[in-house]
């Protein structure tokens, strides 16, 4: 097999490479002055199993411009199959077209993947599971939570709820209540906009235990910090929150400070870098996506990477 990565997050690609026991593929990356992107695959590919890692994420029309051409070049160079790595999958919140005259954006990504000559695609906690379903071609989605239950088992929480911070969430955090053997709860929001969430009714019984709130991914913590306020006024004793993509921007930031949550559980799958004063632990998921790899590479079942 042969490695490659773009530049939007360099060191999970190398953790999953030395996961694997290979180097990084050689390859040319950059931006010319006028802006437009170059690739150059430095190493034969002919007749090679490519996996092109890059995190759609910080400057998401950048770094899929990156992916897109990297794929065409090692397609031009008679790869014999390519498998786009994408630890987060950018615009998959726009997923469905819930007003008139918008687009499906996530649809449109689907598109230029396939026509860049994608063969498979794998990716981590999707927004929306439907997304799967936009691809003719085989698409592995893995989820963080063999990561994420591993941490929080190791914390022993105090008589422990799961809490849905919104609706999207109730299946993920029914899946995560049932491993934990423990109880459920949802908070429900009304959306004031783009950044604003008012979170405004609890389902369940948080009274002077531990919650844990679980969710895909967070950019300025809006919901997590309102479901976490909701809690704390019902009587939860601590609140953290378990997060697949920390996309936190300046907001987000000054939002969780400001905030009920203990402790915020983030992945590598979006690079991570915050002060040591910032309640924010992030954990690995470079051996989960090594072994997805391996496992793609030897033609084998990755169904087990999905037990909890």
């Amino acid at each position: 097999m042969k490695i490659f990565t773009g530049n939007s997050n360099p060191r999970l690609a190398a953790s999953i490479a030395s996961y694997l026991g290979v180097d990084l593929g050689a390859a040319d990356v950059i931006s010319f002055p006028d802006g437009e992107t170059f690739v150059k695959i430095q190493e034969g590919v002919r007749g090679e199993d490519c996996f092109a890692i890059q995190s759609v994420c910080g400057r998401p029309n950048e770094m899929l411009m990156e992916l897109l051409i990297m794929i065409d070049a090692m397609k031009r160079a008679s790869a014999a199959r390519i498998t786009a790595v994408m630890p987060i999958y950018g615009y998959a919140r726009q997923d469905r077209k819930d007003q008139p005259r918008v687009p499906i954006t996530s649809k449109l990504v689907a598109n230029l993947l396939v026509a860049a000559g994608a063969n498979r695609i794998l990716t981590m906690d999707l927004h929306a599971a439907q997304i799967v379903g936009y691809f003719d071609i085989p698409v592995d989605h893995l989820h963080a939570y063999p990561v994420i239950l591993k941490y929080l088992q190791s914390k022993n929480l105090e008589d422990p709820v799961v809490v849905a911070p919104d609706t999207g969430s109730v299946k993920t955090a029914y899946s995560y209540a049932r491993v934990m053997g423990c109880g459920i709860a949802i908070a429900a929001k009304q959306r004031r906009g783009p950044s604003e969430v008012e979170a405004f009714s609890l389902v369940g019984d948080v009274q002077g235990r531990d919650v844990v709130m679980i969710d895909d991914l967070t950019s300025t913590c809006g919901t997590l910090s309102a479901a976490a306020d909701l809690v704390r006024k019902n009587g939860a004793r601590k609140v953290y929150a378990a997060v697949t993509h920390g996309l936190l921007n300046s907001k987000g930031i000054d939002r969780l400070v400001r905030s009920e949550i203990s402790e915020l559980i983030v992945t590598d799958t979006v690079p991570q870098q915050y002060e040591e004063s910032l309640p924010v632990t992030v954990l690995s998921v470079a051996e989960l996506f090594g072994e997805a790899i391996r496992r793609i590479h030897n033609n084998q079942s990755i169904s087990t990477l999905f037990r909890m």
